[in-house]
């Protein structure tokens, strides 16, 4: 395929926080950015070209096309069949449709998954949870509906027959005796080539189940490093995928690795390479989309990345706490989304820390947690 050169155009499918980030990470190779969503999106102040629409709406996605050199998208919840058709019709988009088609269904995952012989934990379907006989079944089972879930949504852990699942098309998986929860961040460039970034380990927040702190480099070995990047690879590489995608894997207690589930674009686990590695996520996604070489994914600094969460019981106009401390951190980089409004769990920003070495990263992390806060001016119950 043809190498898109500076000033083309890229199409971002969605403005969220991942578009945002892609966009001021990437302006510096020169390309201009059209985006597609909703007025208030955050990546709405930095893109070249802006379409306020669905990202369901095919006529919205026709003008997205039209304006576009090549597209690609930073949200899974998208139409796909209005993607296939500009495909069809000669739009070029990474990754493609098809790709796109078997990660919005987690039961689409795990079939390309045991076909291709990638570890993963052992599971059934079920179209219609709520008449399914759970008698026979070993618990605890953790349902994950097929299509939709994000940032913990979607996602219920069963601990016996008697808990009521979800009544949607599922899939159960058995309960992993998880070790740590890891990550890798891998980069599929339109010629084959692959590069992996480090082994992040991610550490989830058990009342909302969003992820809530990763850490570069994960506390492994090298074995286990090098099987989790050869695992992470073989995800990318069954998915004949291009572009930056975030491969999420179990550590077991046994000291094996199992693949979670994949996302196709850049992932929270990979904020930290905005300050820590030579390439970041952002750049390289775009290296990858545009036909160009992929970058250096070499750690520079060991990290630590927090999601910034909208506090529990508090929404509206977004209110913040401990901002002047925070910001007299050594190593600090903090990003907020530019979302004006806060509501419970929602990630309204993240900030990640460098330091000399990681126990010092993460003794700042948490210094940092406990100081800063994002609220909304109002309390769950008030009124105005």
């Amino acid at each position: 395929m043809p190498v898109l050169y500076p000033p083309g155009t890229i199409g971002i499918i969605g403005g969220g926080q991942l578009g945002r980030m892609m966009i001021y990470r990437s302006k510096k190779l020169g390309f201009r950015f059209a985006v597609l969503d909703s007025e208030d999106a955050p990546a709405k102040s930095l893109s070249d070209i802006f379409i306020n629409g669905s990202l369901k709406d095919p006529d919205a996605l026709e003008k997205l096309a039209g304006v576009s050199d090549i597209m690609t998208y930073e949200i899974e919840h998208i139409n796909i069949d209005a993607l296939g058709n500009l495909e069809s019709r000669g739009y070029r988009m990474y990754p493609c449709a098809s790709v796109l088609g078997i990660i919005q269904d987690k039961g689409f995952q795990k079939e390309l998954f045991v076909k291709k012989g990638i570890p993963t934990s052992s599971y059934f379907t079920c179209d219609k949870p709520e008449s399914f006989d759970f008698s026979a079944n070993k618990f605890p089972l953790v349902q994950k509906t097929r299509r939709g879930g994000y940032d913990g949504r979607g996602v219920r852990v069963l601990k016996n027959k008697e808990d009521a699942p979800m009544n949607s098309p599922s899939i159960f998986e058995e309960m992993i005796d998880i070790n740590k929860e890891l990550a890798v961040m891998v980069a599929r460039a339109q010629d084959g080539s692959v590069a992996a970034f480090p082994v992040t380990e991610m550490a989830f927040n058990p009342d909302h189940n969003i992820c809530d702190t990763v850490i570069a480099p994960a506390r492994i070995d090298e074995k286990t490093a090098s099987c989790a990047h050869e695992i992470a690879i073989s995800v990318v590489e069954a998915l004949d995928g291009v572009g930056i995608f975030g491969v999420e894997l179990f550590l077991d207690n046994h000291g094996n690795i199992l693949v979670n589930e994949v996302a196709p674009r850049p992932h929270n686990s990979g904020h930290y390479t905005m300050e820590a590695c030579v390439t970041c996520q952002f750049e390289q996604h775009i290296r990858s989309i545009a036909g160009l070489p992929l970058g250096d994914t070499s750690l520079i600094r060991p990290a630590v990345m927090l999601n910034i969460l909208g506090q529990k019981q508090s929404r509206g106009k977004m209110l913040i706490e401990g901002f002047e401390k925070a910001l007299n951190v050594p190593g600090l980089s903090l990003h907020l989304y530019g979302k004006i409004e806060s509501r419970p769990y929602r990630k309204m920003g993240h900030f990640t820390v460098t330091s000399g070495t990681l126990n010092e990263a993460i003794e700042k992390s948490e210094y940092i947690r406990n100081l800063l806060k994002i609220g909304g001016e109002n309390t769950e119950g008030d009124s105005k």
